[in-house]
This record gives structure tokens, sequence and C-alpha cells, in this order.
């Protein structure tokens, strides 16, 4: 679809649902790190996450919501830009010797919403840069492994702030992202998903620990022992977001703004366990994605729509009436879309991922349909590279010793670190993502039309990797 035409929904949605008029028209984004859709409002029976499946409730939920990137810094760069990562400068960390930055010319969302009168304010995790190009009028001093006391510091805020400006507040924990070391390096304090031990614990939360005989292996994943174990401390860790998530519901309800502000409940991308993070397979993209308008009356309570992280500077900038004449977002408003369960052209995402830490060169170029998903790794004669974090993961570790034809969830451990040049997947009959087409004559058609649209959409995002189409 053209860029140009998707714009006439988004303007027309001012219109049809936007704010009434003289209505504050505050902004809350909510962003865990590294959490796939684990949650009760998504099915899983185990995970206790009720504040998450109550703002689920009274809202609309997302089921094929898709990051462009599975790492940290160039996915929030995406997620405050609308523009993809590799057009935007920031691909890989921004943090120490990694060193990426966006372009200094880019206007972020927090900027774009400083313009049109909103106080901006941040708490928890940026990871972005520089600072001009995201800047953020407050910035909350908080643990962003404390969700809880992150919300507390925003009712301080909303209880002493003094103009009648609207506010866009970005709310970003660090959990449940996996920490680095091993866990003999780590006795006496938090585990890898930031637990605190036994007989310690987080100010303000009350810690819900799992037994791993519990927990859900997804079919990703290999169903082991250390697996199991990891999930566990994982879930505890999105247990504690559930936490800091209520406590800011009940914070802007107190501040009598809940009814006035668009809530998105979101994560940067999936789960830190190999397979996921920093891949462009399903359990990478995919991410939970609950929006709560309050001025959307006919809002459906699951949306099928295929949305991206491109899609939510410009989604919020609707909402707010602050649209730039001048739009140079790779996304659209997917406003229009809360009101129907099955909208019309949102049946298609494209990803891009290019570095996580500086040493991890793997480009990746992604087209995702309905049914059909093209992955092309323009790097693919590279062994996969690893997250320092994710190649010590005992998850990882237990089964890489095993040997090069062990079975990492459905995958063989060569088949994971070895990959072919294009990867062709039928998601209807093959949601794993197991089974290669691309070589198959039976689906030459498909592959060549997938290419064809992968090229066209590196073009139109000024994708420097284009290139490799014609020279190599």
């Amino acid at each position: 679809m053209s860029f140009r035409r998707c714009w006439l929904p988004a303007v027309m949605t001012l219109l049809l649902v936007g704010p009434a008029f003289g209505a504050k028209k505050n902004v809350v984004l909510f962003v865990t790190d590294d959490q796939s859709p684990d949650a009760g409002c998504y099915g899983n029976s185990v995970i206790k996450t009720p504040n998450l499946d109550l703002l689920a409730a009274g809202s609309t939920r997302f089921d094929r919501a898709f990051c462009t990137t599975a790492s940290c810094s160039a996915s929030r760069s995406v997620i405050l830009t609308g523009i993809f990562n590799h057009a935007n400068a920031q691909y890989g960390h921004e943090h120490t010797y990694h060193h990426f930055r966006t372009y200094d010319r880019i206007r972020s969302l927090p900027v774009l919403m400083a313009a049109a009168g909103y106080q901006t304010i941040r708490v928890g995790k940026f990871h972005v840069g520089p600072e001009p190009v995201y800047h953020f009028e407050t910035a909350l001093k908080a643990s962003s492994r404390n969700p809880v006391q992150m919300a507390e510091r925003v009712r301080t805020t909303l209880r002493e702030r003094s103009d009648d400006r609207p506010f866009f507040l970005f709310f970003c924990t660090s959990d449940p992202h996996r920490g680095g070391g091993k866990a003999s390096e780590l006795p006496h304090g938090p585990d890898r998903f930031g637990n605190p031990r036994p007989g310690q614990k987080v100010a303000g939360v009350t810690e819900v620990r799992y037994d791993p005989k519990d927990v859900i292996v997804p079919p990703f994943l290999p169903d082991t022992p250390a697996c199991r174990a990891e999930l566990a401390q994982y879930y505890q860790s999105v247990s504690r977001i559930d936490q800091g998530l209520g406590v800011l519901m009940q914070v802007l309800k107190d501040a009598d703004v809940f009814e006035d502000t668009l809530f998105i409940y979101t994560s940067d991308h999936g789960m830190a366990f190999p397979g996921a993070k920093t891949n462009v397979y399903e359990p990478a993209m995919r991410v939970p994605f609950v929006v709560r308008n309050p001025y959307e009356k006919g809002a459906v309570s699951v949306s099928q729509a295929m949305i991206s992280f491109v899609d939510l500077t410009p989604t919020i900038l609707n909402f707010a009436g602050a649209l730039p004449a001048k739009r140079p977002f790779h996304g659209r408003s997917f406003l229009p879309t809360l009101g129907e369960a099955n909208p019309k052209d949102w049946n298609e995402v494209y990803a891009s991922h290019t570095f996580h830490e500086i040493t991890m060169y793997y480009p990746m170029r992604v087209v995702r349909t309905d049914r059909y998903k093209l992955i092309w790794n323009i790097a693919h004669g590279l062994p996969y590279p690893f997250a320092s974090d994710l190649w010590a993961a005992p998850t990882w570790q237990g089964v890489f010793k095993q040997g090069p034809d062990a079975l990492y969830g459905k995958r063989t451990v060569k088949d994971y670190i070895h990959r072919a040049k294009f990867e062709l997947y039928d998601l209807k009959s093959d949601p794993d993502e197991i089974n290669n087409l691309a070589d198959d004559s039976r689906h030459a058609e498909t592959l060549a039309l997938l290419k064809k649209k992968l090229q066209k959409f590196q073009k139109r995002t000024s994708d420097p990797w284009e290139l490799k189409w014609r020279y190599e």
C-alpha cells in the first residue's frame, strides 16, 4: 500500500474517533523489556498478570502486533520515530562502545509532542541516543527494575505539576530483561531476570514465584530443567511488571486523568531466549499489544490487524491532533482499526534487523503476510552471532553442549547457527517456521512475489542494503 494513501484514514480518525474538543488527550506508552505475549489475556493460564488482564478487558488487544527488530535500542528508536532503524541509523545498541546513534536531523515522538504543547515525561529505561533527538522535558529518577517505584514517581509528578498541558508519559521497565553473568557470579544479588533472591525483596513489590514444573514451554524452546528454571524466573519478572502497571493505572485514576488518557502497553520485542531475541522468527517479532482509547466507544476487544512498531508514532500523533504536515514515517495510524476485528489492508508487515551488539553483524530483512513469511539473511555466509547473555544462557548451553544435531526446540543446533540465504515459511501449515520452502519449486511463484515486495519495501524506506540485490 502507498504511504500516501494510508494517511486519509488517519486524518479522518481525528473527526471520527479522536478526542473530544477541550479534552486533555494524555498519552501513556508503557514499554516492557523483552516480553513475549505471555499474560492471562493472551491465553497463558499459569502466569499471573491480573492488572494487564484488567486493562485488556476494557481495551483492544492486538493478537498480531510486531516489532521491526528484536534488539533493545534499535527497536526503541523505531517506536519513538516511526522510521525503520536502517533509515534512522540506530542500527544497534546505543550504550558504551556499541555507540549507535540516530541521525541528528530526525524529529522524534517526544520532540513532536512537545512542539504540540505536551509535557513530555519519561521514567525507567531509555537506551536511545543522542539525547537531543529524543529529548523529554522531565526524566524521573527510579529503578527501572522496580515498576512500583516508577509508578509512585509518576504519582508525585502528577500531584505536583502546575500547568494545564496534556502529558505524554514514556514508562519503560527493565523487566523482564535477561542480565549477563553466571549464576555462581550472582550469589547474593538478583538472578538473571532481575528477581531478588529468596529472603530479599524489591521495595513495594510482593514477589510472585513460580514452580518450574508449572511453566508453559513454547515450541521454539527445549523442554529441559534449565529452560523451565529460566522461564520461572522470567514469569516472576513479568508479574513484577504487572504490579507496577496496576499501581500506575490507579495513579492515573487518583489524578482523575485515566479517562482522558490513551494507554498503550507493549514490549520492545520478544523474550530474551535464543530463538526469540535478536532473531526475526515469530517468537522475536510478536509482542503483547493492548490499547485503551477512552474516546473510542465502539472498540473491539480483539483485533486481528497486523500492526508494526513503525505505526506507533503516527498513531500517537494522530490521537494528539499533532500529525506534522510533512510525514516522514514509515507507518500509519492504527486508530481506525480499533472499531474493527478484521480491518481491510492491515495484513502485511516488514522487519529489518542489522546489529544487536556491535560485534553482531547479521542483517536480515523480512516480509510477513497473513500466510507467508520471507526472511532474507543478507550475511548468510556467516555463522549466526549470539548476544553475550543469550550465548551464556543455561537454556542454550545445555543443548549446545550435546552437539550440532541436538534439538533446540524443533530446530537443530547447526540449523540455528547456519542459515540459508532465503527462508520461506507457510505460517498456516508451519507456524514454528521449521520447513524452509525457498528451494521448493512448488513455491517458486510465492518466493518471487515476496522477494519483489521486499525489494520495493527497501527502496521505499531508503534501506542501504537494497544495493545487495544488484551487486551481490
